[in-house]
């Protein structure tokens, strides 16, 4: 090890340590299979603070059967960096801001009403100022916790509600969602989950399998250099380096008429994996994945009128193959 990459490894080493010695809000939840840690929104102390993804359900480490699902996946960390997030997070598009002025307001929902700038297209990547972040609340069980995000403004109005439960006697995760619109007008928005799988903290390439819905194409950035498609599976031909990314803005063939969506993630180094579902037909499906994490990216699209409410699930199936 030349003298260099030990300053380095050194230095980052003692990044990571610090923030994870910092006090952030936080909270656990067992079924006795599975336990789950969370950091909890909040705009002054939070672990996450940036304006790209709903803040509630940050999950810093989730454990069954010995193995682990979630993590670090990236190396600089600040509140409020865009994505220095972990778990299942799901980002909303935003709403309004094609009508908004400079110096108008727009909703990301899970956020709240953000102020637009002097800019010419709306970018997930920037950190925008929050003029209104609504009230969080939160009630805690044993197994399951629940946010609920009230946001009360002159336009768009909501109650935002997500739970994420531990199913009894099994190795499962259900995101329950509800959007109530309080507002004047109607919302209209697309959300997809993230996820960021890190299994077992192995680094990402020919040990990782994404079985999907059915046979798609994909084509885009490290795609039959990488990463490939075979049948219903995207497969990885060799490890990603440092600094390399995977990246389909929309996998092709997909059945936007099914009743919802069926697909799973495992790392067959360690036997580990995860089925992932949803009760809402999928939009589109991107993919990503870096160094540490995998990342099938489904999109759903939400509409709700004033005075209405519109709900969804998503389960996560942890298991072991024995195999």
């Amino acid at each position: 090890m030349n003298k260099t990459y030990l300053i380095i490894s050194i230095l980052s080493c003692l990044m990571i340590s610090a923030t994870q010695q910092e006090k952030f809000p936080e909270a656990e939840i067992t079924n006795g299979l599975i336990h789950a840690h969370f950091y909890l929104p909040d705009s002054r102390a939070g672990y996450y603070q940036a304006t790209r993804f709903d803040w509630s359900g940050v999950i810093s480490s989730l454990e069954y059967d010995g193995h682990s699902f979630y993590g670090q996946w990236f190396e600089k960390y600040s509140p409020t960096t865009h994505d220095a997030v972990m778990g299942p997070v799901e980002e909303f598009a935003p709403v309004g801001y094609k009508e908004a002025t400079s110096g108008g307001s727009f909703l990301k929902i899970g956020v709240g009403i953000l102020s637009k700038p002097n800019e010419s297209a709306y970018n997930s990547f920037n950190l925008y100022p929050i003029a209104n972040p609504g009230k969080w609340k939160i009630k805690k069980k044993a197994d399951q916790i629940q946010f609920l995000h009230e946001l009360d403004d002159p336009e768009y109005s909501y109650e935002y509600s997500k739970t994420l439960k531990l199913t009894k006697g099994k190795p499962e995760l259900v995101l329950t969602h509800t959007l109530k619109n309080t507002g004047k007008k109607t919302i209209e928005t697309t959300v997809y989950d993230h996820n960021f799988l890190v299994i077992d903290n192995q680094l990402t390439g020919p040990g990782y399998v994404v079985n999907l819905p059915v046979n798609v194409k994909g084509t885009g950035r490290g795609f039959g250099e990488i990463a490939r498609i075979q049948d219903n599976k995207l497969i990885f031909l060799r490890e990603l380096n440092q600094g390399e990314s995977v990246y389909c803005s929309g996998l092709q063939g997909l059945n936007n008429d099914a009743p919802g969506y069926n697909m799973s993630v495992e790392n067959r180094k360690t036997g580990a994996g995860v089925r992932i579902r949803c009760d809402q037909p999928m939009l589109k499906l991107v993919f990503w994945a870096s160094l540490k994490t995998v990342c099938p990216e489904p999109y759903i699209q939400i509409r709700v009128e004033p005075g209405k409410a519109f709900n969804w699930k998503i389960s996560y199936e942890y298991y072991i193959r024995k195999d």
